[in-house]
């Protein structure tokens, strides 16, 4: 019996590994992990907490069209210049080809919304950049319709409010996409020169041509939490200074600190804030 007793399998616990067949069987996208944290979310939770991870506070990206259902009032929102498409000017290869491809993939004709809006019933006009297109970046025809909606905004007396995301720069398209960094900002001293009011709103990320021009002009600089906004990245930086930068350059909070942003609001907040800021000047 002591022989039985030595000689007896005994049972070990291992965690289950789910075979292929139990991983096809859950629903695709039902789960989320949080870039920052690491944490895994259920989309339906975070979608419902405005796309901001309950544990860390890491804002993911909206798309335009949520970025616009989360701020304007229901059923205001009209769109300018929805036809309006880039064309491939300098031949550049592949470029005509991904534009195509990145319209099918997003259903957008180009990186910015633009439009006309309520914000708790007070008018604006109103541009949100879109990352999911070619990383949002600055062409002639994003350049084209923030200009055309900044001239919207002078003719009809409405506040202008821009949401910038952004890698900079079309490099497909050249010096025509950096003409876009003086064409809008020559549109925003016009609607200053008439009283009006730009508030800039810079989401993570806001880098290149698009910080250095329209996205730093507003009458309020406000971002989101933890938004990285510059001009070169860290590591380019780095490299040019040969010094190590703070573990916080560039991050929305920085920014607020040395002065070039006048306030950092959490996204739950930013309706409210925008409405607040609307009415004083309505006022």
């Amino acid at each position: 019996m002591l022989k039985d007793l030595f000689n007896k399998k005994q049972k070990r616990k291992y965690a289950t590994i789910p075979s292929e067949q139990a991983k096809k069987d859950i629903p695709e996208g039902l789960m989320v992990k949080c870039k920052q944290c690491g944490t895994i979310l259920y989309k339906k939770e975070l979608e419902k907490n405005l796309k901001v991870c309950a544990n860390c506070g890491y804002h993911f990206p909206l798309t335009a069209g949520e970025r616009i259902q989360m701020i304007v009032d229901e059923g205001t929102f009209v769109e300018y210049d929805k036809a309006i498409t880039s064309k491939d000017p300098l031949e550049f290869p592949e470029y005509q080809e991904r534009l195509e491809s990145t319209m099918d993939k997003t259903g957008l004709n180009e990186a910015v919304v633009t439009g006309e809006a309520q914000i708790e019933g007070l008018p604006v006009v109103i541009g949100v950049m879109d990352s999911r297109f070619i990383m949002a970046s600055m062409g002639s025809v994003v350049g084209e319709k923030i200009t055309r909606a900044i001239e919207s905004a002078i003719v009809n007396k409405r506040p202008f409010i821009l949401f910038s995301a952004s890698g900079g720069a079309r490099m497909q398209e050249g010096i025509l996409s950096l003409m876009q960094m003086g064409k809008t900002s020559a549109a925003l001293s016009q609607l200053d020169r008439q009283g009006g009011l730009f508030i800039s709103v810079l989401t993570h990320p806001t880098y290149g041509g698009v910080s250095a021009s329209f996205a730093s002009l507003g009458d309020y600089n406000i971002a989101e939490p933890q938004a990285l906004i510059g001009f070169a990245g860290r590591r380019v930086i780095e490299q040019t200074i040969r010094q190590k930068l703070p573990d916080d350059f560039q991050t929305a909070e920085f920014q607020l600190n040395h002065g070039q942003l006048d306030m950092v609001v959490k996204r739950a907040l930013l309706r409210e804030r925008l409405a607040t800021i609307l009415d004083i000047h309505a006022s």
